[in-house]
């Protein structure tokens, strides 16, 4: 394995997929136009003091959750009839209750680094709006709905 050298990462590095098909066949889809993207998965400390630890803090990690910030912009058929189809999934998870509430993500390093991650997530839609000259954009928040698992990235070499 080669050293790396000092070039910083960039943002723009992550691409994001949908689960188009099922979960017995995968059909994994880009979700397009991404303009900014953020993810975390912050774990819950619970404070574990005893007297045996002569008054230094003691903590366990009780609990983990896992969300995704995304803002895109809107993507329709060039005779403006259709939206894109990955952008139109992540907006009917967002208007379900119950299974259709949910939709499977993933993401990863596009450039085929180590760093990626998958799991379930509940959707959150909110178009930007704006002024008459600006661009459709849709802000989505995905937020884990159980485990987020880190996965062999599917574009390393």
């Amino acid at each position: 394995m080669s050293t790396p050298t000092p070039v910083t990462a960039l943002a723009r590095r992550w691409r994001l997929e949908v689960n188009m098909g099922t979960a017995e066949a995968a059909d994994w889809q880009l979700c397009p136009a991404i303009t900014s993207f953020e993810w975390s998965a912050e774990p819950n400390h619970e404070d574990s003091s005893t007297y045996d630890d002569d008054g230094w803090a003691g903590n366990t990690k009780t609990g983990q959750a896992w969300e995704v910030q995304a803002t895109f912009n809107r993507k329709t058929s060039t005779d403006f009839t259709a939206y894109h189809p990955v952008h139109e999934k992540l907006r009917a998870v967002a208007m379900g209750w119950g299974a259709d509430s949910e939709v499977p993500v993933r993401w990863m390093d596009r450039n085929g680094l180590p760093e990626a991650y998958q799991g379930s997530a509940l959707v959150e839609w909110a178009p930007s709006g704006g002024e008459t000259n600006d661009l459709d954009q849709v802000e989505v928040t995905l937020t884990g709905n159980g485990p987020l698992s880190q996965i062999t990235n599917p574009l390393a070499a």
